[in-house]
């Protein structure tokens, strides 16, 4: 090969890179981007108020695999830190993380869980997904994809059960998990704050405001709800879950059948408000995909709202959109596995914006866009 020949496949490369950064940048624009998305009427009930997001293209997701569906079927296993000798990656520490608060037995950790994925489909996983089992029930503190067959890797989580560290298996089965997703006031903290005694408080103060609620309307104090520290099994509580759907169930059948009737025009999340203020928004890469969330996502948005008594003003359409159109920040985060997904956190005024997307074969989009006010 000549000289004039190897420079002209170097440049050629150097095209063809800069192609392909300027078209992960307009796809990933596509999910986040502000041309793309329309707010619609707004669905309310009581002081939640949810408004559905169509958008101008969506992608095919069929391809992954949620974390409820692995547990199920037995193809994901998630256990604790140090139960799979020998091949566990060296551990870092998570933000400003001081951990762990427990000393490390038989090499578990607060902050560390091991995942393996046996599918041979990629496993997305969502901040805010709580796995229950173990030493202690601990919730997803980031969006990430998990190859198909994948080695065992290290699960950045939090403990959302303090003061328990024993437990009779070291594994995280399917149960009540598969039907938990944290309250925004919880997800948001370890998420954004990424910090495990900010999400202690936020679910101490979530449990107390959740029992306060229930025992106002219930002829007796439900035990279970004292004698436990665990955040999923107060929100599977039998008296809270009557309280959470009186709020979730009427927005949630309103919304299937938006998204039904929307499905031409793929309706693909929601921007969410409580108490008149905007709060949160989840948009998806896929209406399929949104409608496997959906259950958990709006029962955990009525986890805030039952807890918020005062009504407020009603948010407009117009407020809506502004919120989901704003993700221009001042500060920007990129964590990428290459070849698998990139994970990009912008700080804003007055909000925060975390971005999946999926670097695997054929794919190159958007799969998860969550933004949370500050």
């Amino acid at each position: 090969m000549n000289i004039k020949t190897f420079s002209g496949l170097v440049v050629l490369a150097i095209v063809v890179g800069l192609l392909a950064g300027l078209e992960h940048k307009a796809q990933a624009g596509e999910v986040g981007g502000s041309a793309d998305y329309k707010v619609l009427a707004p669905i309310r009930h009581g002081n939640l108020t949810v408004f559905p997001v169509v958008a101008g293209a969506t992608h095919d997701t069929d391809q992954f695999l949620t974390l409820d569906e692995g547990l199920k079927s037995g193809e994901v296993e998630v256990t604790e830190s140090g139960n799979i000798h020998g091949m566990i990656r060296p551990r870092h520490p998570v933000g400003n993380v001081v951990v762990p608060h427990y000393p490390v037995r038989d090499g578990a950790q607060v902050n560390k869980l091991v995942l393996v994925n046996n599918s041979k489909r990629p496993l997305l996983l969502l901040a805010g997904e709580i796995v229950t089992g173990g030493k202690q029930d601990r919730v997803i503190g980031k969006d990430r994809i998990v190859p198909g067959e994948s080695d065992p890797i290290d699960l950045d989580v939090f403990c959302v059960e303090p003061g328990r560290w024993v437990g009779q298996s070291s594994k995280f089965v399917p149960g009540v998990a598969s039907s938990v997703m944290a309250a925004p006031s919880v997800r948001g903290k370890a998420m954004a704050d990424k910090n495990q005694q900010m999400v202690w408080d936020q679910v101490g103060h979530a449990r107390e405001q959740v029992t306060v609620e229930v025992q106002a309307g219930a002829p007796s104090p439900p035990r279970a709800l004292a004698d436990t520290t665990s955040y999923a099994k107060v929100m599977q509580n039998d008296q809270v879950q009557l309280k959470v759907d009186s709020v979730a169930r009427p927005i949630e059948q309103q919304y299937e059948s938006t998204i039904k009737q929307l499905r031409e025009r793929k309706a693909v999340g929601v921007v969410v408000a409580v108490n008149g203020e905007i709060v949160w928004a989840d948009v998806f890469a896929s209406t399929s995909l949104l409608e496997k969330y959906w259950p958990k996502l709006v029962r955990s948005y009525a986890t805030d709202a039952i807890v918020t008594r005062a009504k407020g003003s009603q948010v407009s359409e117009a407020a809506a959109q502004r919120f989901l159109e704003d993700l221009h920040g001042h500060h920007e985060t990129i964590d990428s596995e290459p070849g698998v997904y990139s994970h990009t956190e912008v700080a804003g005024d007055g909000f925060k914006a975390f971005e999946l997307t999926s670097l695997l074969p054929r794919t190159n989009f958007s799969v998860h866009v969550a933004k949370m006010a500050e």
